[in-house]
């Protein structure tokens, strides 16, 4: 897993996925909000004009999803927001079955879901993000977490040993305008780094591998296909670069 397509709210569907596939290894679908007060958050986020999944039954609908695109052989995940472990151990669950990745949404910052505890509101709550990572593992799953850089108060160092200590496998750091933290992480951890944030070709890639990351996301241009060949050429040149 080198190239990923990065979930985005309420556009990362399973047709999106699939139109991703020719150029990256793995599409994080999602996010979706599981529980009760993860799900009014989202809707509060609709009403204001956010587009958000609001599946009636959200387990089902990562089922589905997933179902679908395990038929065609594509790597996937799923980015999933609760205020409590059970449904994030259900969802980890359901990805296990489709050997999917369930990622733990630790990095949306919107107003709506961090007064619930959603998003960003668990990083600066590392028991409850562990907490929720520990149900999630013991499915069996790999279980990623997805986090942001220059959130004042968190240290994403020790939010990644954390999360290792809690069984998670991959972090998918937005990095924000902070790229060091990248080789940051790497360093105290053998947690699987996922790097994102502008990555548009050769340059940011690069940049990226060099300071230690496993794999590299695409996010917003993740239905350009034109950004997607440049990334996928430009991760291909480094493999090659590194065992030449």
């Amino acid at each position: 897993m080198r190239v990923v397509a990065a979930s985005l709210s309420g556009q990362s569907d399973a047709e999106w996925a699939r139109r991703a596939s020719e150029y990256v290894d793995r599409a994080i679908l999602g996010g979706v909000a599981l529980d009760e007060p993860s799900r009014e958050a989202a809707r509060e986020l609709v009403a204001r004009g956010r587009e958000e999944f609001l599946p009636t039954d959200p387990l089902g609908f990562v089922n589905d999803q997933l179902a679908a695109l395990s038929r065609d052989g594509i790597g996937t995940g799923f980015n999933v927001r609760s205020t409590s472990p059970g449904p994030v151990r259900a969802a980890a669950e359901i990805c296990r079955n489709h050997d999917a990745i369930p990622e733990i949404n630790a990095h949306c910052r919107q107003a709506e879901l961090c007064r619930v505890g959603c998003g960003e509101a668990l990083l600066r709550d590392t028991d409850r993000l562990s907490e929720q990572v520990r149900a999630a593992a013991e499915t069996g799953a790999r279980v990623s977490v997805k986090v942001r850089a220059e959130v004042p108060g968190v240290d994403l160092v020790e939010t990644a040993r954390a999360i290792e200590d809690a069984g998670a496998a991959i972090v998918h750091v937005d990095a924000m305008d902070s790229e060091p933290v990248i080789r940051e992480v790497n360093e105290v951890s053998d947690l699987f780094v996922i790097a994102n944030n502008e990555v548009r070709g050769r340059e940011s890639a690069h940049e990226y591998f060099a300071l230690g990351a496993d794999a590299v996301s695409v996010g917003r241009p993740s239905d350009d296909p034109r950004v997607l060949a440049r990334v996928r050429e430009a991760v291909d040149a480094w493999d090659r670069e590194a065992s030449a």
